[in-house]
């Protein structure tokens, strides 16, 4: 049979500028096996399916699969699957809202005026966390000591290391094998540096996704659950004005992630644009 399937690229404006999600429109009646199958065709970071919602309140379920296996949350699928069904017009139960079932839960997406959207950041767990190994890991000691790095847990584990600036940031050139010992003692699926940008940019601050995946370094162009994690990290620290971030620039990348605090509500957004729209053969 043949379902909808779209490509959209998350957290950019223009295409080939984000990081790519692959969305199945409509993946009832196939197994676990066919999804993980269809995920690892793919050989994105992540693949959406989209099934009806459990949940009386949600608008849809879907479920994130890497080319490994399951997710419970991530940001980029979220917006990425809210911008594919919205194009399509699935319908929503609250205007300006629409309601993402997951394994998480509930998360909502807010549809801006601009036509951007924006999901709430999940509760998270802080806790602080320090490693020798993090100096060779990123073969750098440009930390930012006002700041304690901690493991950020929102259903994706992140450790987060506070840099100096956003040079030291990019300037960073992991060391595999170490940033492997320091993700396993840290019990994190990946590591986020991030510095402040020079006064005067549009974005205020530097971030990078670092991963190790089958003993390879890989880079996450933009990552949406990261950023979440920075978002909530901040505010615990009292810190609670809006701003931007760049992620993707050491791999010629432009994601652009806001993030905007409402009360005691996180929402971080930015634009999706569809590169491929068409049909899949399952």
């Amino acid at each position: 049979m043949k379902v909808a399937f779209k490509q959209v690229d998350v957290f950019t404006s223009s295409p080939f500028n984000g990081n790519p999600l692959a969305v199945i429109m409509d993946a009832q009646g196939l197994s676990d096996d066919q999804l993980l199958a269809i995920a690892r065709w793919t050989n994105l970071s992540e693949t959406t399916f989209v099934l009806p919602p459990q949940h009386p309140q949600a608008d849809y379920r879907v479920r994130i699969f890497t080319v490994e296996g399951e997710l419970p949350f991530a940001g980029h699928p979220t917006l990425g699957t809210a911008h594919a069904l919205l194009e399509a017009g699935w319908p929503v139960k609250t205007p300006g809202r629409i309601v993402q079932e997951c394994g998480v839960g509930n998360v909502t997406v807010d549809i801006t005026a601009d036509g951007s959207l924006a999901f709430a950041a999940p509760e998270v767990t802080i806790t602080p966390f320090t490693d020798a190994l993090m100096g060779n890991a990123l073969n750098g000691e440009l930390f930012d000591t006002t700041h304690t790095p901690a493991v950020v847990d929102m259903g994706i584990r992140w450790l987060l290391i506070p840099m100096i600036s956003a040079e030291a940031v990019l300037a960073i050139k992991p060391d595999v094998s170490d940033l492997q010992r320091l993700m396993a003692h840290a019990g994190a699926n990946g590591v986020m540096p991030f510095g402040p940008l020079p006064h005067g940019e549009n974005e205020q601050y530097e971030v990078r996704g670092l991963l190790v995946e089958k003993g390879s370094l890989t880079e996450d162009p933009i990552t949406g659950s990261a950023n979440a994690c920075l978002a909530r990290y901040f505010a615990a620290q009292g810190q609670r004005r809006n701003y931007r971030t760049r992620q993707g620039t050491a791999i010629h990348r432009q994601g652009r992630v806001q993030v905007r605090y409402e009360g005691d509500q996180i929402w971080i957004g930015g634009n999706t644009v569809t590169v491929i729209d068409g049909t899949i053969a399952l």
